[in-house]
């Protein structure tokens, strides 16, 4: 049987000047001018050429992907539900049924009465290739349901308002939607964001039931385009929120519920490097903020007074609080210890010393879940660890009992003694301890034969928690070790490690994940050319850089929607996310030196004549965010420059987004095939 050849890509004359360098990038044609309109016919049939060969390398591992998407699918329980929670005068929850791809959501009356289907997400998603829902938003007096679809993945939601008392669809749908929706306090209308032709949401709109959405009124505009606009209520729904904000700064106004229309009320006026989020009890404020540290404290102001701030919780070098939440009797703190989750019960009173919850592991994930009502007095709360699957509890806040809801049904079986877990430390290059979490088979030995798989985002100051898997069950029972390297970048030990791994500290995050690999190797729980990595999206910049800075240490690598080609990308300011991008990468336009930084490191870039590891990349033709010619280019470039024969696959998914596939098992499927590259090329018996 013929070996599969690899597509060769056309490659076509195009340079540029910036800052005195010039740049060469034959692959520049491969994105089209008239997107997210993508028609060029050359550029179509390149990408189908590599699904072509992507589908023929594949089709031999097509046994084993399919025992693993049964595997997979053998631990979801099918008719899954959530644990119904109360909200007013019902009961609310979400099921899937058996062979369902998407859920049902539904309610009952708390008094008493029949299951009521308030939206049929199978029956919406039924012969579209890809669906997501987005807003969920019932109105004040349970009447009525707002909520918005995508059904192409471009992230451009379309608003639609069920009558739930007779069951039909009203007339006021509004396309172009890229928010949440939050009703007034009389239920005449809703809040929401439009995006504009860049895809940014720079406005907040109401829009009164009834009338033309081309009548909706502008009840703020953002002028400045690195700005993005959302909208929430708080806590007790007294208040509308407007923010607005970048990665680093943001400004925050409250509109009463009652009347939308009036003056709205500044909280403080944007600091460049200030972040803040507000929540209300009675009439005073309770505001989150990085002002003075970035371990964030907590301060209050009269609503009548929004500047007058008064320190109530001082930041702590240990604590690292990522959330404040309001209820009528007490207010929760979330944060990190060390990098550990906690949940706090605050006294409105200050002299009443907080409460923790306790939870039994050295290491896991836990959080506060659904709790829709002020007046709640048992709080909703998730946990998982790496071994003891999703749980979902109630705590009782006047005596401290904790009681199990529901934990993660795994139908085929799972036993959790057959795995051990361990929080490990290991010191990068310039001294730094990065936490890594681990997961085993209780029989593994540390001899450096097996395999590991390591994952890592570290960008934007999002923590990768130490949470459940059953997707990593089928590689844990062949054998695999699974870590994820908590690296600076992301927010794990608190906010300075986010900055520490951005802008110009930005090759700490690849620095680190390569001596996380380093370190792992010298304790023996693995060896070079036998781990398995993975990342998506900035996660995706990462494999890149890693494959290119040390491609010996790597078996295989699966990038996700990489952000690969960054330098383009950071000087096109016409894309959607650009200019809201550069406090995070830098502005190469206006820099010279962020630009010579992002050239040193941005994967496209930096690719040369070497050996690569076995790569298997992923794009989306209508992703907004890491948009399709980024994999498609970087793959090709590999292809041309690379002096190995190792497997490259580029799959571009031509009628999904960001995410991926929708529906919860083409998900699992895409998952699958990840595992079975994985197992391939790393030689594990399937």
């Amino acid at each position: 049987m013929t070996e599969p050849t690899p597509p060769v890509s056309a490659t076509r004359p195009h340079s540029y000047t910036m800052h005195g360098i010039t740049i060469d990038d034959p692959w520049a044609w491969l994105k089209d001018p008239n997107y997210p309109d993508v028609t060029d016919k050359d550029i179509l049939a390149y990408l189908e050429e590599e699904n072509a060969y992507f589908e023929a390398q594949m089709a031999p591992h097509r046994p084993l992907v399919d025992r693993l998407y049964e595997e997979m699918k053998g631990r979801i329980k099918e008719d899954e539900s959530s644990v119904p929670q109360k909200d007013g005068d019902h009961l609310y929850w979400t099921a899937f049924e058996t062979g369902g791809q998407y859920r049902k959501w539904w309610r009952k009356p708390v008094a008493g009465g029949p299951d009521e289907l308030l939206l049929d997400e199978p029956a919406l998603a039924e012969g579209k290739e890809y669906f997501r829902l987005g807003a969920f938003s019932i109105s004040n007096d349970a009447s009525k349901l707002a909520y918005a679809i995508d059904d192409n993945g471009s992230e451009r939601f379309t608003i639609h308002v069920k009558d739930l008392t007779t069951g039909a669809l009203l007339p006021d749908t509004i396309p172009g939607m890229l928010s949440e929706i939050v009703w007034t306090a009389d239920d005449s209308g809703f809040l929401y964001g439009l995006a504009n032709k860049e895809w940014r949401t720079d406005n907040a709109r109401f829009h009164r039931l009834g009338t033309d959405p081309a009548e909706d009124v502008e009840l703020y505009h953002e002028d400045d385009e690195g700005y993005r606009v959302a909208v929430g209520e708080t806590s007790d729904r007294k208040w509308m929120v407007i923010g607005t904000g970048d990665h680093v700064t943001s400004e925050i106004r409250l509109l009463p519920a009652s009347d939308p229309f009036v003056e709205p009320i500044l909280i403080a006026p944007r600091q460049p490097g200030r972040e803040y989020d507000v929540d209300t009890h009675d009439d005073t404020l309770f505001i989150h903020t990085n002002d003075t540290d970035p371990m964030w404290r907590l301060v209050t102001a009269p609503i009548s007074a929004p500047g007058e701030w008064t320190e109530r919780i001082a930041p702590s070098p240990h604590f690292y609080t990522t959330g404040v939440e309001c209820f009528r009797d007490f207010f929760i703190v979330e944060g990190r210890e060390d990098g550990l989750d906690q949940i706090e019960i605050h006294a409105y009173d200050p002299a009443s010393p907080p409460r923790r919850i306790a939870f039994p592991e050295a290491s896991y994930a836990a959080g506060l879940g659904d709790n829709p009502e002020y007046e709640q007095t048992v709080l909703r709360l998730g946990y998982e660890s790496m071994v003891t699957p999703s749980t979902v509890y109630d705590y009782d806040t006047a005596t401290g009992e904790l009681t199990t809801l529901k934990v993660q049904e795994i139908p085929s079986g799972y036993d959790a003694t057959k795995y051990d877990t361990q929080r490990l430390k290991i010191a990068a290059r310039d001294g730094t301890e990065v936490p890594v979490s681990i997961v085993y088979p209780r029989d593994f030995p540390r001899d450096g034969s097996r395999p590991l798989f390591l994952y890592a985002y570290g960008a934007y100051g999002h923590a990768i928690p130490p949470g459940f898997s059953t997707g990593i069950l089928s590689l844990l029972d062949r054998g695999f070790a699974y870590a994820i390297a908590h690296i600076r970048g992301g927010d794990d030990l608190g906010q300075q490690w986010y900055h520490d791994g951005k802008l110009e500290k930005r090759t700490n995050t690849f620095n680190d994940f390569v001596d996380v690999a380093k370190g792992l190797i010298e304790q023996r729980w693995t060896s070079a050319g036998r781990i398995a990595i993975a990342g998506r999206s900035a996660g995706g910049e990462l494999m890149g850089a890693v494959v290119n800075s040390d491609p010996q240490l790597w078996g295989a690598v699966i990038a996700d929607v990489p952000f690969v080609d960054v330098l383009n990308t950071m000087l096109d300011e016409t894309l959607p996310l650009t200019p809201g991008e550069w406090p995070e990468w830098g502005n190469p336009i206006e820099d010279k030196a962020a630009f010579e930084l992002i050239r040193s490191y941005s994967p496209y870039d930096n690719v040369k004549a070497q050996n690569y590891p076995s790569l298997f990349i992923s794009g989306g033709l209508n992703d907004p965010r890491v948009t399709y010619w980024e994999p498609a280019k970087w793959a090709a470039k590999l292809r041309a420059t690379k002096t190995d024969d190792n497997v490259l696959l580029l799959k571009t998914n031509m009628g999904a987004g960001h995410g991926g596939k929708s529906g919860r098992f083409e998900s699992l499927r895409e998952a699958a095939e990840e595992h079975a590259f994985v197992l391939w090329q790393l030689g594990v018996e399937a």
